[in-house]
């Protein structure tokens, strides 16, 4: 990535190497949302998460069920985009929740231990069949439907997510456990 995309992607470090300031997009997957019958609480308690995390939510997008209709919205919104993609519903048993395999068409690599960790915060994660990966320069991760799901979903990657982008895109911030493994030597 080069230097005139990092800057328009608008990083910004602090004097100890966190990065601050990643931008976010969020995508709520719902037919009832689109046809106008539920409200979408995911996606606003998505964003105001994202954003009490540091985060700039520069893009926040509604799109039907569909493996196609995912996929298409999926590869716009990540398009020339440095950071992170949240999508919120379709990760279930209906016939019509199919935002894995859209996202799965989309994705150039895959990041099973995102997934894996957001399945267990509940007993009802182990129903999800939500995937995470990259796409470019972007980090997409699917997310439950129900507002209390995605949330307990975000939180419990959350401290993973500053460092899985800066290494997505090349920036040489501190490693987690840095400080940890140094003090056992």
């Amino acid at each position: 990535m080069g230097i005139t995309r990092r800057l328009l992607a608008r990083w910004s470090f602090c004097a100890r190497g966190v990065v601050l300031g990643f931008q976010a997009k969020v995508l709520t997957v719902s037919d009832g949302v689109i046809a106008g019958t539920r409200i979408d609480s995911s996606g606003a308690s998505l964003r105001e998460r994202l954003e009490a995390l540091g985060y700039e939510v520069v893009e926040q997008r509604v799109v039907a069920d569909g493996k196609e209709n995912v996929s298409e919205v999926l590869l716009e919104m990540s398009n020339g985009f440095a950071g992170l993609i949240v999508t919120t519903g379709g990760t279930g048993f209906s016939k019509r929740d199919e935002t894995p395999e859209g996202t799965l068409a989309v994705l150039e690599r895959l990041a099973p231990g995102v997934s894996e960790a957001m399945r267990l915060v509940s007993p009802l994660g182990r129903l999800s069949r939500g995937v995470a990966g990259v796409r470019g320069d972007t980090l997409i991760i699917n997310l439950p439907g129900s507002p209390k799901g995605a949330i307990e979903s975000i939180a419990a990657v959350e401290d993973i997510l500053d460092h899985a982008l800066s290494l997505l895109l090349d920036y040489h911030s501190k490693h987690p456990n840095s400080d940890a493994s140094q003090a056992s030597r």
